[in-house]
Formats: C-alpha cells, structure tokens, sequence
C-alpha cells in the first residue's frame, strides 16, 4: 500500500509503543492534523504505582530538546524539571574528586530527568494537546506491513481486536514486534550485538539534611579501568547509581559480605552515602541487566511502515544518546514528509539518511563506555582534552570537540565522527610534523656543537703567531 502524504489527506498514523519516542512520534503526527492512534502493550503508566522498564533517569541533550521544543514541550521538560549537569565529577579511588567540563566555556550542559515523568508529560500532552487515541494494554501479535492491517490482544481480557492505519511506526523498542515483520521483506539487514558487561541500579538517598549528598550538577563516575560507576541526581535530592561491569563479576558477588568488600575495593566513599543495608538490599533484589546494540536497514517498507528510536537502532547507554537519537528521527522524519509530500520518498530517504548516522551512534556509544571506565584516568587522554579545549577556545567554528559536537549540536551523527577521525590526523600530523622540527633542531645543533669543537682544536693544534 503505497500512501502519498497529500496536504489535503488526513492519514491514518497508527504508532506502536507508547514509550518516549512513540509518544513524541504522536505529537508530531498530532501537530500535522493527521489522525493517530498510539498502541502501548503496558497499561497506563500514569496510573501504576510501578513501572515495567529500563534506567530510572535519563540524560537530555541538544537534539532531544530541540526535537521537545518543536512541539511546545521543552520548557516544562528542561527548565522545570531537568536539573542541569555541566560535566562529570571523577572520583578516584583514594577519595579525592576532579571535574571534567563538558564545555570549557562553561555554557552548555545536560538535564538529568526522571524516565517515568518525561513519559508522562508527552502521554498527557497528546491526549489534551494534540488529540491522540491512546490504547493501552494492546499487545500486537501480527501485522500486514504493506496493507496496513493490524492483530492486538488486549493483556486484561485476552480478546483480539483488528486495526487499519495507512502508516505503521514502529517505535516499540529493541526487541520490536513491527521489526520482526520487518525481517521477513527481502533484503532487510539485522543484526545485534551483546556486550559482555551488564549493569544494575542502586540508589543513594539524600543527605541527613534532605539535600544532595554529593555536587548535584555534575554526572558522577567512578571508573575503575574493565567497570564503573555513575550516578545522576533526582528531583527528590536523592541519586540513581549505575553499575556498569562483566557480568561475570557480577556472578561473584553472591553474598553481602562479598557485596561489600567489593565497594570497600573500588567504590568506597561511595558506602557511607548509599549505606549498607541499602546497597545490599538494592543489588540483591533485582539481577544484573544486559546491554545490546542493534543495526539494521531499510528502516521502511514501501510509503506505509516505518521503525525509528530502538525499534531501529538501539545502543548501549554510554554516550546518552539513545533517547536523544530517537527524539531527532521524530523531528527529522517530520521535516522530510513536509519536504517531499509524498510518503514513499520520505520514509526511503528517511532510512537512507538516518541510518548511516544510526550507525555511528552505536558506534560511538560503544567507544564512550571505553573512555568514561578507563580513558579518563590517563594521562594522554587528559593532555588530549586540554589540547582539544584550547583549540575550540582559539577555533570555535573549526574545531569542535566529538562530545561537544554530539552532545551540543545537531551535526549528524556520521559527519561527527568524520570530524573526529581529521581532528586525530591533524593532531598527529602536528606531532609528526614538531618531531621532524626538535630532531632538525637537534641535529643543527649538535652539528654546530661540533663545528664549534672542531675551530677549537684546530686554534688550539695552530696557534696564530704574532710578532
């Protein structure tokens, strides 16, 4: 079923996952007067005590604000609720703590905001605002992805219910349902990677004085070269821990008294803020979870289906870009209906663009993890940084840092790890080029140490002689 997007045609968008990225897919559609209907398997999280899901907290940047802005939504998201987190807080094994700025210019930051509040927010905001169908408790079992048809079984009375749309997304996570039917079009790519750390949370309560207890403005981290540590800071004063490392070391901390040692090891100005029994309880009561990335394409089936957010491309947490990448696929697939008016077009070059920047994001996910456990303890990755500052500093327009770059623009994904990958050859190329320079300079000197010796002794074997 081919759909043109006519500027007079009402389209039928039906949007599975009714998590951040679908929820602000629905905005989107919502704000072009299409008619949509959002599908979510889970009941309303607004009205659940507890919710099914992954990390507690989330770091917003750039491309996700801007893509929150576009629907009226960043104020009360950033300035009314995110708290701002201007660089990471190390802290080393011996206790003592050293910023590293994400800006040295000390402008720009990222917000640490709550998963299940942001998730609140975009639900609320398309059923008041923007006019949505929201159908919970949907589970979709089959689907035609080129005639748009659709099979749900309702989770709370197990009945089967059979759904239209002209535009499928599919914005239901990693281990999408719309994908699946994805891998069964010829030549759809897929595929996915395990890394072998997993990670829990814990979490560390406020101080005796209802505040803080470490600097609030800062992402916490205490890398310990094969793992690490994170925390960032809550609306309620109180901070999310993260545990990061092989899940075989997390099978050997079976017992308390093990549990505890460990932290005493590695983490342990870290106990008397979390306190034992909390720490205890917390790691013990849940298992350790597993980090994966996905990469696959097209990213569409003809002009009626579409994946975008982790249905697409999900990554491993450590460059905080999962939620931000997926934010911008809404705001870019937005402005290429707009461009091209025709859905077919938009939706291929939607797949052709994206998925190259998709790529390098997963890419550098995974790099980051090696840099935030281990890089930022060494010496040459410290001398790098300074480099990289006072360059960005002389060369703002020039010289942009990747994270600056990643985080604090909306340079495409790929083109910033292109402009890493020059940045590294001209860095190497000028420490070429000023070795060739100090070796040239030695050997003039040394060369005209040894002219210098030789006119001394041959003064010194003869002697001028005068009358």
């Amino acid at each position: 079923m081919e759909t043109e997007a006519d500027p007079g045609k009402r389209l039928k968008v039906a949007i599975i996952g009714g998590g951040l990225v679908g929820s602000l897919s629905a905005c989107y559609f919502a704000k072009r007067s299409q008619n949509v209907d959002l599908y979510e398997y889970r009941e309303d999280i607004r009205a659940s005590k507890h919710v099914r899901g992954r990390s507690i907290n989330l770091s917003l940047s750039a491309r996700g604000i801007r893509a929150l802005k576009e629907v009226g939504l960043d104020d009360q998201l950033v300035n009314h609720h995110g708290i701002p987190m201007k660089g990471r807080m190390i802290h080393n094994l011996n206790g003592s703590q050293r910023p590293i700025l994400y800006d040295p210019r000390s402008l720009q930051c990222i917000y640490s905001v709550s998963r299940r509040y942001l998730n609140e927010v975009l639900l609320t905001a398309i059923e008041k605002n923007f006019n949505v169908n929201l159908h919970f408790s949907h589970r979709l079992i089959s689907a035609n992805l080129q005639e748009g048809s659709m099979t749900f079984q309702l989770t709370d009375t197990n009945e089967t219910v059979h759904k239209k749309a002209d535009l499928i997304i599919g914005a239901d996570g990693a281990f999408s349902t719309v994908r699946r039917h994805f891998m069964k079009q010829p030549m759809f790519n897929f595929s996915q990677t395990y890394i072998e750390h997993g990670y829990v949370e814990l979490c560390m309560p406020p101080g005796q004085d209802g505040e803080f207890a470490m600097k609030p403005n800062y992402l916490h981290v205490w890398p310990r070269g094969n793992f690490m540590m994170i925390a960032l800071p809550n609306q309620d004063r109180s901070w999310t821990i993260t545990l990061f490392m092989p899940l075989s070391d997390f099978e050997a901390l079976d017992s308390p008294t093990r549990l505890l040692k460990f932290f005493s090891q590695h983490f342990p100005d870290s106990i008397p803020l979390i306190g034992k029994h909390q720490l205890v309880t917390d790691f013990f009561s849940t298992k350790p979870s597993t980090l994966l990335s996905i990469k696959c394409s097209p990213y569409h089936v003809g002009g009626s289906a579409l994946i975008i957010g982790d249905a697409a491309h999900a990554m491993v947490p450590f460059y905080g870009q999962g939620m931000n990448a997926g934010f911008e696929d809404c705001r870019l697939l937005d402005q290429l209906i707009l461009k091209y008016e025709d859905m077919p077009v938009a939706l291929k070059e939607f797949s052709a663009v994206r998925n190259r920047d998709a790529e390098a994001i997963c890419d550098l996910a995974m790099y980051n993890y090696l840099e935030m456990r281990d890089l930022v303890n060494r010496r040459s990755f410290l001398l790098r940084k300074k480099v990289d500052n006072l360059l960005f500093w002389l060369l703002p327009n020039i010289w942009v840092p990747l994270y600056l770059s990643v985080t604090f623009t909306d340079i495409g994904y790929r083109e910033c790890m292109e402009n890493k990958f020059w940045q590294d050859k001209v860095i190497r190329q000028a420490v070429l080029a000023l070795g060739v320079l100090a070796t040239a300079m030695c050997a003039v000197g040394f060369f005209q140490w040894c002219k210098a010796s030789f006119d001394v002794d041959a003064e010194v074997s003869n002697p001028v002689q005068t009358a």
